[in-house]
């Protein structure tokens, strides 16, 4: 149900859209309907969004909004990214509230993933 004045849909850049689209089928299993050779929509994310093929990336470097994922399981998590193709470029690290770590998918957009969940 589509709440009045909240976050609905995030679009975002992608150098290499079929890239992007499968490393995020493979490693959080959303699915993709394209419009055109230049946009594919994303669902079963936790928000509806989209990519549009563009030479520019997200990334707190050059100012963009950090997206930051949740997960119960933050050293399984940065393995599927690994081994989906992601480059870690924060390994894990505290900060108030849990741990989290920072990656980037193939067309370089930066994401992370944190967890509230402590290791012995």
């Amino acid at each position: 149900m589509k709440k009045h004045e909240t976050i609905n849909y995030i679009e975002l850049p992608a150098r290499d859209l079929e890239a992007t689209k499968l490393f995020f089928s493979k490693l959080f299993d959303w699915s993709f309907v394209d419009y055109g050779p230049n946009y594919s929509a994303f669902t079963n994310s936790g928000i509806d969004g989209g990519f549009f093929r563009s030479e520019f990336t997200s990334t707190t470097e050059n100012g963009s909004a950090l997206i930051v994922f949740y997960s119960r399981d933050l050293e399984g998590t940065q393995a599927r990214v690994e081994r989906a193709g992601g480059a870690i470029i924060r390994p894990i690290f505290p900060f108030p509230g849990g741990r989290r770590f920072h990656f980037t998918e193939p067309s370089g957009n930066e994401f992370a993933v944190w967890s509230d969940i402590a290791t012995d």
